[in-house]
């Protein structure tokens, strides 16, 4: 399958499942999402990018840390869920929001735009453009910027659940979409020093928290 194609399913598969999908997913991937937002600490007037923004619940999040004096932006490939993303960023006490299609491969956005930006499974469903995908966040966050990364975490040994799992992705790779990652190396291999790491789980299934800044070239 070429690439455009598997970008085409990928598009078509969240396009349908967005009406559904907090229903589906966000309860369960709600606790640790907020980790992530926790442990990324944006602060207030800080512009912050969230890639893979979904149904948009991390960006009302991140709005609320950086205030309204800070702007957040979301980016999806899917217009399914942007829309829905639209309507929660529309809620009362959450300002200053833009939301845009994009591919994270090749962000919209000049370089050293952002303070923060955040990924909440979503960098493990690029799967061998992952480092593309750190290329541009390196790219796009300023020198002293920090990246907040929550996916499905590598467990050796594995249990039961994460077997079951695996083999799930391998025979439904679009409705069991994230496959686990070890996102503290992937990191470090893009050139950023690791700030933080925490460890928690959807139905026993590991899930790894880490936070990233940049490195200079000279530290590299």
């Amino acid at each position: 399958m070429r690439p455009d194609d598997a970008r085409f399913k990928t598009r078509h598969f969240y396009d349908r499942i967005s009406p559904v999908y907090d229903l589906v997913a966000d309860s369960s991937e709600h606790e640790a999402r907020e980790l992530g937002v926790r442990l990324l600490a944006p602060t207030p007037g800080q512009t912050v990018l969230e890639i893979g923004c979904g149904t948009g619940h991390g960006l009302v999040s991140l709005a609320k840390a950086v205030g309204q004096n800070g702007r957040v932006y979301g980016i999806d490939v899917s217009a399914g869920m942007l829309a829905v993303a639209h309507r929660h960023v529309m809620a009362p006490g959450v300002r200053r929001v833009h939301l845009a299609m994009s591919d994270a491969r090749s962000l919209c956005f000049p370089s050293s735009a952002f303070d923060a930006i955040f990924m909440g499974f979503t960098l493990e469903l690029f799967e061998s453009a992952i480092p593309d995908v750190l290329a541009e966040v390196r790219r796009v966050l300023t020198p002293a910027g920090r990246v907040g990364i929550v996916a499905m975490a590598e467990r050796v040994p594995t249990n039961t659940a994460s077997r079951v799992y695996e083999w799930a992705h391998q025979h439904w790779p679009h409705l069991v979409d994230c496959r686990p990652i070890d996102a503290e190396s992937a990191l470090r291999t893009a050139g950023f020093a690791t700030v933080q790491v925490a460890s928690t789980d959807i139905w026993t299934l590991p899930v790894t928290v880490v936070v990233g800044e940049r490195k200079s070239q000279s530290e590299r």
